[in-house]
């Protein structure tokens, strides 16, 4: 007994330490900056940049900046600067972006078709005008937003839809709890040809929609689509630490993966579904993500299973034959935890939404047993990376320690605590996935 005591001392002084290690980070500015269609020198490029600053985000001073680099409007990659006192912070960005790779120039894009944005909220008026203000002035020919109400407690949400947007937007209620839930019921009422989701807490570039939902046109094989997530403010610790672990975004590759081809870098394909995207900015052809039955309603957000309704649609659809793509031209600007506190739920959530998922999984579809056996070696393997300790700043160069630069560039030690709390939320997740059916089942709705 004395031994487990000195541990749990331990424990908590090692806490005591990170906590303060995590106090001590700062806050880093968010811009964008745009070095126009890219065919002119380098000089003449920094002469042309034009710097805005992120969503929301004063005008960008002096100091580090965390900045979105475009050319010809699009995302081409992000940097971390270090903006001197009295400098002239579009110059100093610009110079450091040209090491930055041009990418591709844009080439033809075939017409959108049809779609349907589903943002569910609850209880966050604020912060969903801000969402649905974005929304409005995306660039697609063809949309339409429906915004569900999840359990809501009050009539805000709806007051705010019917008094600011009228018949720009339609207003659902979903009185069973669940992200799933709302998103299933947002499934059911959009008339797209493609369904995309999206949460209220982010800020839309005006591209978003027609990057996201182009590629259905071209490729009749697609079934989803997900796409790029920066942060739209890192001005709290938390905000800085997640991000400098690479947040929600997945690079400025495109990638599509396809179920007869399975990619040779995921031995786990396509069970590692957290690599393809989040939930906060996706997209699937609305016929096959009504023929799967949508999502599992006993997963997600305000659930006990915690989260993993994205990742099920995910490798449901690609367990139908159809293909994913992750396209970084389809950006959102998230707003990220602020909180030490917002952190630890966020861990232990995703940790209990990966098994949760999982669970669903072989629940729904139990004839992908064999394929997930035959995976648990190296899904072992991955579970211990995906919880490791970065106690350095691993992959990242001397000038960057101390704010994000790259995506996970891991410029901070990912904290202890957080990682032993998302391996309790692994072990927790099957258990609150099952109690979420029961608890379904109890609300009358209906468990798959």
């Amino acid at each position: 007994m004395a031994g487990v005591r000195r541990a749990r001392q331990e424990t908590l002084r090692e806490t005591r330490r990170e906590i303060d290690d995590f106090l001590r980070i700062g806050a880093v500015q968010v811009a964008e900056l745009d070095l126009g269609d890219g065919t002119g020198a380098a000089e003449e490029e920094a002469q042309a940049a034009v710097l805005r600053p992120g969503p929301g985000s004063p005008p960008v001073t002096s100091g580090a900046v965390f900045v979105l680099v475009r050319r010809a409007g699009l995302p081409v990659g992000t940097l971390l600067g270090q903006v001197p006192e009295g400098a002239d912070p579009t110059r100093v960005l610009a110079g450091l972006a040209r090491e930055l790779p041009r990418g591709a120039p844009p080439g033809p894009r075939p017409a959108p078709p049809s779609a349907g944005v589903v943002v569910a909220t609850r209880e966050r008026a604020d912060q969903l005008a801000r969402a649905l203000d974005s929304l409005l002035a995306q660039d697609h020919p063809d949309f339409e937003i429906v915004v569900v109400d999840n359990a809501p407690v009050t009539g805000e949400t709806r007051e705010l839809v019917e008094r600011k947007y009228g018949e720009r937007v339609r207003y659902v209620c979903e009185p069973v709890p669940g992200l799933a839930v709302a998103h299933n019921r947002g499934l059911a009422a959009v008339r797209g040809e493609v369904v995309a989701f999206t949460d209220d807490d982010v800020v839309a570039d005006p591209r978003w929609l027609t990057e996201l939902t182009a590629p259905f046109a071209a490729d009749p094989r697609l079934g989803c689509t997900t796409g790029l997530i920066l942060p739209a403010r890192l001005r709290t610790p938390a905000q800085v630490l997640l991000e400098s672990h690479g947040g929600f975004a997945k690079g400025f590759v495109p990638r599509t993966y396809d179920p007869e081809h399975p990619p040779a870098d995921e031995p786990l394909f396509p069970f590692t579904a957290g690599r393809f995207g989040s939930g906060a900015n996706m997209a699937f052809r609305t016929a096959v993500l009504r023929t799967v039955g949508g999502f599992d309603p006993a997963t997600g957000a305000g659930t006990r299973a915690r989260g993993g309704d994205d990742l099920y649609g995910f490798v449901r659809v690609l367990a139908q034959g159809r293909r994913l793509r992750y396209t970084p031209r389809a950006l959102v600007w998230h707003h990220h935890r602020e909180t030490w506190r917002d952190l630890e739920t966020q861990a232990y959530g995703y940790g209990a939404g990966l098994t949760a998922y999982l669970t669903a999984i072989l629940v729904n579809r139990p004839a992908l047993l064999p394929a997930l056996l035959a995976r648990v070696p190296g899904g072992l393997a991955h579970a211990r990376r995906l919880t490791a300790v970065r106690a350095t700043g691993e992959g990242a160069g001397a000038e960057a320690v101390g704010a994000p630069g790259g995506h996970d560039s891991r410029t901070h030690p990912w904290p202890r605590r957080l990682a032993r709390l998302q391996r309790r939320g692994m072990l927790y997740g099957p258990v609150g996935y099952l109690r979420a059916r029961r608890a379904l089942r109890a609300a009358g709705g209906e468990a798959r």
